[in-house]
């Protein structure tokens, strides 16, 4: 299994930096109560009393999804959403231990995170354009088709894992009570993207080991080196 952007996607946007993870061993028993509250502080201290929208890194996913023909205010990156939940109640949803540590990260770096169950996706996922016949799945279990030339996360079997790039995952491989592998996956487009990345991988994996004792595999791709082997 692997994961990697296609050429098309590293050619229409060279300054896009990703990172990603492999680890097994996790599970929804765990509490991280405690570990998401410096995040939190992170993201409020980040935020002040401005908005969300004044921040580099989601600028820099605006301009991507004008670019991709989406109206910015109405698709937006995961970061950006999970921003402007937390800026009206200072804290965000319990959902799955492991996804709620993304959260509070993907809130304090302003970078949208990816969390995959591996066992849910058949062969690799790459993020591509669309051609139009892919299958995605909504977390209300709905049925739909991405438009052709939409960027998506699309597996061996032709199911799109997540829509519009960053705005939307899959319940297909959305982590759950029995989930135990993972992929997690961060983009950024923002100046200090090369910088900013590496260190939230970091970040991720540390809370990955200190809950769950997890060791990860990492890596941040590049155009020269764009495949990740799970």
């Amino acid at each position: 299994m692997y994961f990697e952007h296609s050429t098309d996607v590293w050619a229409e946007f060279p300054e896009l930096v990703a990172g990603v993870l492999s680890a097994g061993g996790v599970d929804a028993s765990a509490s991280v109560a405690d570990r998401v509250k410096p995040y939190y502080d992170i993201a409020a201290d980040r935020l002040g009393t401005g908005s969300e929208s004044e921040l580099p890194e989601i600028q820099a996913w605006r301009r991507v999804f004008s670019r991709m023909g989406l109206k910015p205010t109405q698709y937006r990156c995961a970061s950006e959403s999970l921003l402007r939940r937390f800026r009206k109640e200072r804290s965000l949803p319990e959902i799955h231990p492991l996804i709620d540590i993304c959260n509070a990260i993907s809130v304090a770096f302003a970078i949208p995170i990816a969390v995959f169950d591996t066992d849910q996706v058949a062969g690799h996922i790459q993020v591509r354009h669309a051609l139009g016949d892919e299958t995605y799945e909504t977390f209300a279990g709905q049925i739909e088709h991405p438009e052709p030339r939409e960027v998506v996360f699309a597996d061996a079997s032709n199911q799109a894992h997540a829509r519009r790039w960053t705005n939307r995952q899959a319940r297909t491989s959305a982590a759950r009570s029995t989930t135990s592998s993972v992929l997690i996956v961060a983009e950024a487009l923002h100046p200090s993207a090369a910088a900013d990345v590496p260190r939230l991988i970091e970040a991720v994996s540390g809370e990955l080991a200190a809950i769950w004792g997890a060791h990860a595999t990492t890596a941040v791709l590049t155009e020269s080196s764009p495949r990740f082997e799970i």
